[in-house]
């Protein structure tokens, strides 16, 4: 059994305009579904606006799917109510993007490290001091770091005091969103290494959301990929660099900077990105496509398994390749 199992969930905002008057709602997440087990890298990869984030809430419970399953070891956390849910919060646990935002500035980072603890019930009033210093430790801090606020630190320390908040309380299952996307590349080096040996040290499950290809190749065991509030197609990592089949992940692989300037440039994407609340017919990536045709303008592809163990949403996933740029 996977440790997490989401099936066909779709989330909608109503929108309006500048005068409270509604102008229809944007579909951020579209029929989503995919596995994790248990020890394993998911990294859900795509553009500025996707719907990563919002899957990822959906996967934590901070956002209510209209529809859909969020199994977690075969319990459907969407059923549960919010004290119900208390356990599973313990369980699963999220890495936010904005290491600084994320911290309460009001608070030490005793009291914030502490609340898990407190909240849960996980250790006696006495030995808290004691399970903070060692989680400080453990993310490469410092005891003496355990009285300043969170305007004290650097981005990098900020993030491994999130971390470290996401450890407290053992959880199974770790929801990083863009946990590096705000820090310097040496820095940003330290704290995948850093989420790297804690997997292995605990065996826990990432779901790793991120739009840069090259960070999610090197932390990632699956890939899934998303365009405009849909999974396009998944396969291991290595299997997904060597030979995409959906032109969407094509395009990306393209777009990633290479060191060596004799290669190729790539071959753009042509035409706008749609508006998620007025998206196309049919595949949402077909005015962008270069395989497109008049199948694609109107029959939405379904995600189903491919060549290998992979899946992918396209007419023409046998034709994808030609524009790739060859990687070494």
């Amino acid at each position: 059994m996977s440790l997490l199992d989401v099936r066909n969930l779709r989330k909608s905002f109503r929108t309006t305009d500048a005068f409270g008057r509604s102008k229809g709602r944007l579909v951020a997440v579209d029929d989503v579904s995919f596995t994790l087990q248990a020890g394993e890298t998911l990294g859900l990869v795509g553009e500025s606006g996707c719907g990563k984030s919002t899957t990822g809430k959906l996967v934590m419970q901070l956002l209510q799917a209209e529809q859909g399953e969020v199994l977690f070891e075969g319990t459907d956390l969407r059923k549960l109510t919010p004290r119900q849910m208390r356990p599973y919060r313990r369980q699963i646990q999220m890495i936010f993007q904005d290491p600084f935002s994320s911290l309460n500035p009001r608070m030490t980072v005793t009291d914030i490290l502490s609340e898990p603890f407190i909240i849960h019930k996980l250790a006696p009033k006495r030995e808290i001091r004691d399970r903070v210093i060692q989680l400080l430790e453990k993310v490469g801090l410092k005891a003496e770091h355990e009285l300043r606020y969170a305007h004290e630190f650097s981005g990098g320390q900020r993030q491994r005091i999130g971390i470290a908040r996401a450890l407290a309380v053992q959880p199974k299952l770790i929801i990083a969103d863009e946990p590096v996307s705000a820090l310097d590349l040496s820095v940003q080096a330290q704290i995948l290494n850093l989420l790297r040996e804690i997997q292995q040290e605990n065996n826990l499950s990432y779901l790793f959301i991120a739009h840069d290809l090259s960070v999610i190749e090197h932390v990632s065991n699956r890939i899934a990929v998303m365009y405009l509030g849909r999974i396009v197609e998944t396969a291991g990592a290595e299997d997904l660099y060597r030979s995409p089949q959906h032109p969407y992940t094509e395009a990306l692989l393209n777009a990633v900077p290479l060191p060596d300037p004799g290669h190729p440039r790539p071959i753009p994407l042509t035409g706008e990105i749609p508006s998620p609340i007025d998206p196309p017919s049919g595949c949402h990536f077909h005015p962008r496509c270069p395989y497109a045709d008049e199948k694609c303008r109107s029959e939405a592809p379904i995600l189903t398994a491919s060549v290998g163990n992979r899946q992918v949403a396209c007419h023409h996933f046998d034709q994808v390749g030609r524009y790739l740029r060859h990687r070494s």
